[in-house]
């Protein structure tokens, strides 16, 4: 089993968006190296699903793979703003995963606290630049996740 980060805006799409759907497609992806990882997926993955463009941004909830990777259906649509005219249905350049709603977190786990938790330090979303809508998570860091969500913030 692995795990990733997954952002979303929270106006655009949310975590609790996803509980009410309880599967979605995550689609629109079009960045080469965010594409790659959902190329790694498996069903069973775990995702923390996190908020960005937020105030304050951060892990709101948690979900899993619930397919294997399959293309993109909104690369072929002429008009949709997802639409790649280069894209080949014999040879689709963009994937999508199907995700499954497991829960909201107690609490937003922000940014501000992953990046201030030296257990952290070398998560990809606390690092500077890092802007990847999906990111690897090792299993140490998503445990300490896991720990901070159920814990009372540091004021």
């Amino acid at each position: 089993m692995a795990y990733w980060l997954m952002k979303s805006e929270p106006d655009v799409f949310s975590i609790e968006h996803l509980r009410r759907k309880n599967v979605a497609g995550w689609d629109g992806v079009r960045n080469y190296q965010a594409r790659n990882f959902l190329r790694e997926m498996a069903v069973g993955d775990g995702l923390l699903f996190y908020h960005s463009g937020a105030e304050p941004s951060g892990v709101a909830g948690l979900a899993e793979v619930a397919s294997a990777p399959s293309p993109d259906p909104t690369q072929f649509v002429r008009g949709h703003a997802r639409f790649d005219p280069r894209s080949k249905r014999e040879d689709p350049t963009w994937v999508q995963v199907e995700v499954r709603a497991k829960a909201k977190l107690a609490r937003l786990v922000a940014l501000a606290e992953l990046k201030a938790n030296p257990a952290l330090a070398q998560m990809r979303v606390v690092q500077q630049g890092s802007r990847l809508s999906i990111q690897p998570v090792s299993a140490s860091e998503w445990q300490e996740v896991l720990r901070m969500a159920r814990a009372t913030p540091k004021k």
